[in-house]
């Protein structure tokens, strides 16, 4: 059976037991790194370890409808992006063997 990921309250559970802290304080903190942020996201906002937000400009372009096949024009939009820091890549994808 598939491991499942982590809920808010299994990852505040986990906060509060190791930082010696309560969880209701443990919840609270990471409400406030999440709106932190979703405010900061326009300049980039970096968790240090593991990645930055940024909102990126993304260019009009040409697509297909799948079902049709007609050509589409998808217009010009920003978009939140999350850029993955390379020591959480180490961390987690294990070093390809030579």
């Amino acid at each position: 059976m598939a491991k499942k990921p982590m809920t808010k309250s299994q990852i505040a559970d986990h906060i509060a037991s190791n930082a010696d802290i309560t969880k209701k304080l443990a919840v609270q903190i990471l409400e406030d790194i999440a709106q932190l942020a979703y405010k900061e996201a326009k300049v980039g906002f970096t968790l240090p370890g593991l990645g930055k937000l940024v909102l990126v400009n993304r260019k009009a372009r040409k697509g297909r409808n799948p079902q049709t096949g007609e050509e589409i024009k998808i217009p010009a939009k920003k978009v939140v992006k999350f850029r993955v820091a390379k020591a959480c890549k180490d961390a987690v994808i294990a070093p390809k063997k030579k």
